[in-house]
């Protein structure tokens, strides 16, 4: 939001420059409370309130698509004051609870600790939880004691494919006995099936894409960090190939333009023909998720290739893209076999999906 010291600078200037010779003024900010206060701000940069006969609208969509924009501007509504007026009541109270916690953390805190070299100790209603999770994890890893285990790995060779083999005890914390029944796997080296059992399986479509399941796959998957991640989830923003990246909700709105989305991707070369195949055999309704009330999922807006994204943005870009054709595919199903063998008094688990 616009602080003090913003109003005062080229920022307000420019919007109450702008504001010269209008009669009205169309709001198109963030539909959360935090978007209804950021609105009379601007309101009060551009000086419409003011100003006799001048009209002011607030626009309401949920996304940038431009069927929702198209419906916010053709039903335009009053900007909403209470809501604005919720944000300043908690910002205060924010403010007044995180002096009163900082003076009293800095108080009593200087000079229990020698190293702590700090004059003002704050961590408000926000942070501290998670400086909570933090100095719990912290704990958990200066007071871990490692202990040394082993695991047995047998393959199978069958026709130059190597198979691994899965051991039912897992793993022993004893190198005698482990290596005991190494030798036993040696010295037999045969196999007899003792079971087979074959089972159906599925896993079901995910829910839409929001910032922290977005920052878990980065991680995990891509190897980015958050930083990384959301500089470049922004820069695809900025530049239009993919939607709001800062959103809690998994839900889709009722208004979400699923075929126009899916006709964006069809020329790509990667998963076009999958996106026909959606759009022909017909997608499938997208699970049940959470609506935070803030920005619908993040969702591939155009599309895109590697020569104009770069690795890195690429990378983000399709995992977003193949996310969202993942919300309307079939639930995957697959077939779950497995096969175990005995061989003395050793039995192993081959697992196959």
């Amino acid at each position: 939001m616009l602080t003090c010291s913003w109003r005062k600078a080229h920022i307000c200037r420019h919007l109450n420059q702008e504001a010269r010779g209008c009669g009205h003024l169309v709001l198109w900010l963030d539909c959360d409370r935090e978007g209804e206060n950021i609105c009379f701000e601007v309101i009060e940069c551009t000086g419409f309130l003011s100003k006799d006969g001048k009209k002011v609208y607030r626009a309401r969509f949920s996304s940038v698509t431009e069927k929702d924009i198209m419906k916010a501007m053709n039903s335009l509504v009053q900007p909403n004051k209470n809501e604005a007026l919720a944000v300043d009541a908690r910002q205060e109270i924010d403010l007044k609870v995180g002096v009163a916690f900082t003076r009293f953390q800095t108080s009593y805190f200087n000079g229990k600790y020698g190293n702590l070299d700090s004059r003002v100790i704050s961590y408000g209603p926000c942070q501290t939880p998670t400086l909570g999770f933090c100095v719990q994890r912290h704990l958990q890893i200066t007071t871990f004691k490692p202990e040394k285990f082993w695991m047995l790995h047998p393959y199978i060779i069958h026709k130059g494919y190597e198979l691994k083999l899965e051991w039912e005890r897992h793993r022993l914390f004893d190198l005698d006995v482990t290596k005991m029944f190494q030798n036993f796997v040696k010295e037999d080296g045969m196999l007899k099936v003792i079971s087979i059992s074959e089972k159906q399986e599925s896993k079901g479509r995910p829910t839409g894409l929001n910032t922290v399941n977005l920052l878990k796959v980065a991680s995990s998957a891509l190897g980015f960090g958050p930083q990384m991640t959301m500089q470049l989830a922004e820069r695809l923003y900025t530049q239009g190939f993919i939607s709001y990246p800062r959103t809690e909700s998994t839900a889709y709105p009722s208004s979400f333009d699923y075929k126009g989305t899916l006709g964006a991707l069809v020329r790509n070369r990667i998963w076009g023909c999958y996106v026909e195949q959606l759009l022909s055999d017909g997608y499938h309704k997208p699970r049940s998720g959470t609506d935070a009330g803030d920005h619908p999922p993040i969702t591939p807006m155009c599309s895109a290739t590697e020569d104009m994204l770069g690795h890195d943005a690429w990378k983000l870009y399709q995992y977003i893209c193949q996310h969202f054709l993942g919300t309307l595919s079939p639930d995957c199903k697959y077939t779950r076999l497995k096969i175990f063998y005995h061989i003395l008094i050793l039995c192993i688990l081959l697992h196959e999906c």
